[in-house]
């Protein structure tokens, strides 16, 4: 059975993001989908463990981008002036 290739340890990766600031581990021989572009690893890629870290110390609030967008809306909405 072929091995997953988010999970080949030798492999190489790119850290991927999209429009809503979410990260995804991305193999290098793979084409970068729509949507998503490279955040880390260019132009060669970087070992899977440390595009893993760097995603851990980068993406830090796992809410998309338009849910904290409205948070802060109605958080600053609900204060008094």
């Amino acid at each position: 059975m072929p091995q997953n290739p988010f999970d080949d340890a030798s492999g190489s990766f790119y850290a991927l993001i999209n429009a809503e600031e979410q990260h995804s581990l991305w193999p290098t021989f793979k084409p970068v989908p729509a949507g998503w572009s490279i955040a880390y690893g260019a132009p060669d890629g970087a070992a899977r463990d440390e595009v893993l870290e760097w995603i851990e110390q980068n993406w830090t609030d796992l809410k998309p981008r338009s849910h904290r967008e409205q948070i802060a809306k109605h958080s600053s909405a609900a204060r008094p002036a």
